[in-house]
């Protein structure tokens, strides 16, 4: 097994030379130390880590983040490892231990995935603003991008040699990067698993660089924007607006009916017409822009309208049999049409996006 450890570190404490020792003794032999902007009087630590055999030492004159500091050390890694495995990222504050940094690596070189060294955000001495912030980060990420990820602020992270170029084409160069490199597990189809590690706080996290305001917007908006950006969002409001104009479209040419037929066949054309209309806009708004389809248009054209079809027969039989099952009265149908609708909305995108646009 060979990895490089990568430690990006601003103005560190006697707490970097720890972790150097300690991987050290635990038999790492490539430790890849970068120093992001620290002032003159922090330099002693990393000049400290420098006399160690294995400990190289990249320097940024200023401070470019973390993000920054960890695709120098992955450019370097590419550039002067070509036979290694792959690389894990530590803290350089001590709160990754080294027999969990190992535990992750050995997990990786097993598992062929990138690994999460996750906490346990339960224990009751976990200061209050990493619980709350974890908690929340979680939550979202599961709600708004579809990851189960218990860990969102992990900084030990085990990663294949074939996957640190996509980690340098994920954008961002501060603490956002790190949330970055998460959805691009998702975005880049790479696997991933989690182990578990010792939850270690010193000093209630202080010697963090993290700024909970400043750095929190950062992260959130970087999640806000992948969820605006994802094709269940663009579905969604492609169907909004295809509704929207399906009733506009209802209304008008009722207008243009009203003196012409009886009401029955008003009611009909009106609503014939503008589904044809409002549905040709929404196989449109999918294969371009929602689904991105390179596929024929003739042959998706074909897929679309028989789903489109039997999405509406569904739609009549099952409503048809749960209020003959049921004995629903006229509100209660209504709901049922709701509920049924709904459901087929969210089996017509897994559909359109596995067999019509795939």
């Amino acid at each position: 097994m060979k990895i490089s450890v990568i430690v990006p570190s601003l103005n560190p404490d006697e707490k970097l030379l720890e972790v150097v020792k300690s991987l050290k003794e635990k038999g790492f032999n490539d430790i890849i130390l970068v120093d992001d902007g620290s002032d003159d009087s922090h330099k002693m630590a990393f000049n400290e880590a420098a006399k160690y055999d294995g400990v190289s030492v990249l320097v940024h004159e200023v401070n470019k983040g973390k993000g920054r500091a960890l695709k120098t050390a992955f450019e370097y890694f590419l550039k002067e490892r070509p036979d290694y495995d792959g690389v894990v990222t530590v803290d350089g504050d001590n709160q990754h231990k080294a027999e969990d940094v190992l535990k992750c690596c050995e997990a990786m070189i097993s598992n062929k995935s990138l690994i999460l060294g996750v906490r346990d955000f339960s224990r009751d001495d976990i200061p209050a603003r990493s619980k709350f912030g974890n908690n929340l980060t979680s939550g979202i990420f599961k709600t708004f991008c579809k990851l189960n990820i218990t860990d969102t602020q992990t900084g030990l992270r085990a990663i294949p040699r074939e996957f640190i170029k996509d980690m340098l084409e994920v954008k961002g160069e501060r603490y956002e990067y790190e949330t970055n490199m998460l959805l691009a597990l998702k975005s880049h189809n790479i696997p991933f698993m989690e182990v578990g590690i010792q939850t270690v706080y010193i000093d209630d996290n202080e010697s963090s660089h993290f700024n909970p305001i400043k750095d929190s917007i950062k992260i959130y908006k970087v999640i806000f924007a992948y969820f605006f950006t994802t094709t269940a969002f663009k579905y969604t409001l492609c169907s909004i607006s295809s509704w929207v104009i399906d009733n506009l479209l209802f209304n008008i040419f009722s207008f243009i009916f009203v003196a012409a037929v009886s009401r029955d066949i008003r009611i009909l054309l009106a609503t014939v017409i503008a589904r044809i209309m409002s549905s040709f806009y929404n196989y449109l708004m999918n294969a371009k822009l929602v689904f991105k389809s390179q596929r024929s248009m003739k042959t998706t054209f074909i897929k679309y309208y028989i789903l489109w079809i039997g999405i509406m027969l569904c739609s009549f039989l099952l409503v048809d049999l749960f209020t003959w099952l049921l004995g629903l009265n006229l509100q209660l149908t209504a709901l049922c049409k709701i509920i049924v609708d709904l459901c087929l909305f969210f089996a017509s995108y897994n559909i359109q996006k596995k067999w019509v646009f795939k």
